[in-house]
């Protein structure tokens, strides 16, 4: 599929060369493609996992408990980016991680196909493995097919590749979403299967496109740590080992054993991580003070995907019993709402961005604090709109799939106010010293967001209760108004950081 959108290079000697992937390099082609693979079955599983976990015919859970275990899950997949990256940087290099990811994720997946619940929980924790060493090492490869940070194509090639990302996440509902809430949930599991496994050939097909040094280690471990690193390793493995032992034999085993110590990490690893570097003696004043700005972005980041990523969990499971999921008299599966967010992120991303340079153009685009608090004002507000389909619910009638398209868009639009400015903040305000792992840091905000909403749902807090869902959108609201009417102070912390 790759090499028909390719044509004839212009300059020799670019990374990849002889052929270029809409005027980039090759290499591109092969990322794009992989990404968008392990997007469709990641996202296609996804759609599928808080459905399953409630249906009669598959898991039968409650709502909470499928909302703990799907946050866990998230949470998770974000957590493990910073060791993946750490394991593409020191151990195998970032082409060998990804190759090895991609094999981990089909094994995953190909464990939820199986009809065994005694397997489930072991195929959703391979598939975060898989997902964490793949997400961290992938765009690093993309960033090595340019000739530098100064490379003009550089930003044109990572929005082609965002493009892959929102592709996959797009179809994988209609197909895989579509396949296993009316033919069989294992089948649409095994699809995922089949999506990563394209994905994975067609790697290995392209590698040899891909920029020399994507195959190299860059720091790799020395002998002596090597040792170290797997006695640590050796030794928290027994020590939980032990544990779930002692706590098996002892007849008080449950769900919650696992749950509750993977959300608390979800939610202390990003505390810790955010306090070792701002104590870090090695930082000058001004990273110091940039990072006491960053403090204010990540938390009000977390309280953003607490909310945005329970359009997968509370939204979806609402939709199963108190939606009326269809047009003109057309019935369609629930799982489709879950491609509403990619096709209006593909459409509004242009938008978005010709709007901000034509702003800026008259000196009149908005400051990184005031597209921050926006998004996290629009996202509460998104909440507060749920609150409508809810009370038609409580009345005894089914709310209008329209009322969750809504809420969908008014979250999209959320996002990109946020997240593509949280990603350029998280590099302007690296301090040098933690510069390739402040983007691992920017995901423990997901990671923490989706954590909090694991424990909500451990505690037994019902995430579909007015209340409740009112609490949350004002929380968000609340954090976005702070966060606008203490912009002076973030903004002198942020030194020329604009």
């Amino acid at each position: 599929m790759a090499s028909s959108l390719t044509k004839d290079s212009v300059p020799p000697g670019t990374p990849g060369s002889e052929k270029t992937f809409f005027g980039h390099p090759r290499g591109l082609a092969t990322l794009f493609m992989t990404e968008m693979w392990e997007r469709f079955s990641y996202y296609g599983m996804r759609a599928l996992l808080p459905l399953y976990l409630v249906a009669p015919g598959g898991m039968g859970l409650s709502a909470g408990t499928a909302t703990a275990i799907y946050s866990v899950y998230l949470s998770l997949v974000y957590l493990l980016t910073m060791p993946g990256g750490w394991f593409g940087d020191r151990v195998l290099g970032p082409r060998r991680t990804v190759a090895v990811a991609g094999a981990v994720i089909m094994l995953g997946h190909l464990t939820l196909a199986l009809p065994s619940a005694g397997t489930f929980y072991a195929g959703l924790g391979l598939v975060a493995i898989g997902s964490g060493l793949l997400k961290a090492n992938i765009s690093t490869m993309v960033g090595q097919l340019y000739d530098g940070p100064d490379d003009p194509r550089r930003d044109g090639g990572f929005t082609v590749f965002y493009m892959g990302i929102n592709l996959g996440a797009f179809a994988a509902p209609l197909i895989i979403g579509t396949v296993g809430e009316s033919v069989n949930w294992h089948l649409g599991f095994a699809l995922a299967a089949a999506g990563m496994g394209l994905g994975v050939l067609q790697f290995l097909l392209g590698s040899r496109h891909l920029a020399a040094h994507s195959g190299v280690v860059p720091k790799p471990l020395s002998a002596a740590e090597k040792s170290s690193t797997l006695r640590k390793a050796a030794l928290w493995a027994g020590i939980a080992a032990v544990a779930y032992a002692v706590i098996g034999f002892s007849g008080t085993y449950t769900l919650n054993w696992i749950l509750v110590p993977l959300t608390l990490l979800g939610v202390i690893v990003p505390v810790l991580v955010l306090v070792r570097i701002k104590r870090d003696r090695d930082l000058d004043r001004d990273e110091q003070s940039k990072m006491s700005a960053y403090i204010w972005f990540f938390v009000a980041a977390a309280v953003f995907w607490m909310i945005y990523d329970q359009g997968g969990s509370t939204l979806a499971i609402f939709a199963t019993a108190s939606a009326d999921n269809s047009v003109l008299g057309w019935e369609f599966p629930v799982s489709w709402y879950q491609s509403v967010n990619p096709v209006l992120i593909m459409a509004l991303a242009p938008v978005f961005a010709w709007f901000w340079l034509a702003l800026n153009r008259r000196g009149k685009e908005p400051s990184t604090i005031v597209k921050f608090g926006s998004g996290l004002v629009l996202v509460g507000a998104s909440f507060f709109l749920f609150l409508a389909p809810l009370s038609i619910a409580e009345g005894g009638h089914k709310a209008a799939a329209a009322w969750l398209v809504a809420i969908y868009f008014t979250q999209t639009v959320g996002e990109l106010l946020l997240s593509p400015v949280g990603l350029s903040v998280t590099t302007k305000m690296a301090p040098a010293k933690y510069a390739s792992q402040m983007m691992g840091v920017w995901f423990l905000a997901v990671t923490a967001g989706d954590a909090t909403t694991g424990l909500l749902s451990i505690a037994g807090v019902d995430l579909n209760r007015p209340g409740v869902v009112a609490m949350e959108a004002a929380l968000a609201v609340v954090a976005g108004v702070a966060v606008w009417m203490y912009r002076s102070k973030v903004k002198s912390l942020m030194g020329s950081i604009r």
